[in-house]
């Protein structure tokens, strides 16, 4: 009697094994992941570091002072940085990156310097000595 009663618990038990197994079967569900998906939590990450990073180099006291000259309150360019797209952001500080410091004022010295010596080389200008105007 003891074995018939074993063998009944250990039938209901592997039947209400079976129906839970089924059941949660039912609710689980696998899907392919997208790589972006996975991606979009470390971009926001990133997009927050850049953002950082370009109002740290706004409230800088040159850059500051270059935005004044430029008519530009640095408020003002702190509350669009805020307004930005990330990837606006990251594309700004790309080229930020990107551009050696100072390389924009040494062409243009260059530039002007050209300038003035062709036009002292004309006549129309005496600004260097050692220049002679064409005759």
């Amino acid at each position: 009697m003891l074995m018939q009663q074993s063998r009944i618990v250990r039938s209901v038990v592997a039947r209400l094994m079976m129906g839970c197994m089924l059941l949660i079967s039912g609710l689980a569900q696998a899907a392919p992941v997208s790589t972006s998906s996975l991606i979009a939590p470390q971009s926001v990450v990133a997009s927050d570091a850049d953002r950082e990073k370009l109002m740290t180099l706004i409230q800088r006291d040159d850059i500051a002072e270059q935005l004044s000259a430029y008519g530009v309150d640095p408020i003002d360019a702190q509350m669009r940085v805020a307004d930005m797209s990330a990837a606006e952001v990251a594309d700004l500080n790309q080229q930020i990156d990107s551009l050696p410091a100072g390389a924009g004022v040494l062409g243009a010295v260059v530039l002007i310097f050209i300038v003035f010596i062709i036009t002292d080389m004309l006549g129309a200008t005496n600004i260097f000595n050692f220049v002679h105007p064409v005759r």
